[in-house]
C-alpha cells in the first residue's frame, strides 16, 4: 500500500524579505536593531535562518531575509508580541520601503548584486527570565517615580483616566529610552557572557 502526501504552498518553507531605508550615518544602530530582531526570531519554532544585506558600505537601504518552516510558523513569529516591540522599536530610524514572499528554496537563490553580507549571530535570544529581569529593573523605578510625581498630581482624576495618563506616558519612555538603555548595559549578562568581555 502506497500512501502519499500532497504538499501545498502553505506546507512549504517561506521566505520573507523587505527592505528598510535608514540614514547611512546611523548603521551601527540599523545593525543592532537588525541583529536584535533576528535573534528573537530564533527562538520562535520553525525559524530556519535569516541575514541582511546592503549594496555598499555607504548605502541607505538595508535588505533582510528571514526564512520559517512554512506559513504557520511564520504567521506565529508576525504576530507575536516580540516582533512589535521589535518594529516600533525601528519608528524614526527607519522606514519600509518594499516586502515580498516566496514559498519554496527560490528565496535563497536569487542573483547576487550585493557586495557586503552579514549574517545572523549564532547566539540565541536569551532566556525569558532575563528579559522579564531586565524590564522590571527599569519598569519599577521609572513606575515608582511616575506614581510619586505624576500620579500624585492625578489624584482627583477617575482612576481609569488616571491608569491612561500614566500608561501613555510610561509606555514611550519604556519603548524608545529606558528599555533600549537598560539592554545594551545588559547584552553581557543577557548572553552568559562574563563583565570583562563585554
Amino acid at each position: 500500500m502506497t500512501t502519499s502526501i500532497t504538499l501545498t504552498r502553505d506546507d512549504l518553507p517561506v521566505t520573507v524579505s523587505f527592505t528598510r531605508r535608514a540614514d547611512p550615518a546611523h548603521a551601527r544602530e540599523m545593525t543592532a536593531w537588525i541583529r536584535a530582531g533576528l535573534s528573537m526570531a530564533e527562538s520562535f519554532p520553525g525559524f530556519l535562518g535569516g541575514g541582511w544585506v546592503r549594496s555598499r558600505r555607504d548605502a541607505d537601504e538595508w535588505h533582510m531575509l528571514a526564512r520559517f518552516a512554512d506559513h504557520t510558523a511564520l504567521a506565529g513569529w508576525e504576530a507575536s508580541s516580540e516582533r512589535q516591540w521589535w518594529l516600533r522599536s525601528a519608528q524614526g530610524l527607519a522606514e519600509v520601503t518594499r516586502s515580498e514572499r516566496r514559498t519554496g528554496i527560490e528565496g535563497w537563490f536569487d542573483s547576487p548584486v550585493a557586495e557586503e553580507v552579514c549574517e545572523a549571530p549564532a547566539a540565541p535570544a536569551p532566556p525569558r527570565w532575563k528579559q522579564a529581569v531586565t524590564i522590571w529593573l527599569v519598569f519599577f523605578p521609572v513606575n515608582l517615580l511616575a506614581t510619586l510625581t505624576l500620579g500624585v498630581a492625578l489624584t482627583d482624576v477617575h482612576v481609569v483616566l488616571r491608569v491612561l495618563v500614566m500608561t501613555a506616558v510610561l509606555t514611550p519612555v519604556m519603548t524608545y529610552l529606558m528599555l533600549p538603555w537598560i539592554t545594551a548595559r545588559l547584552q553581557w549578562w543577557l548572553h552568559g557572557r562574563r563583565w570583562r568581555d563585554r
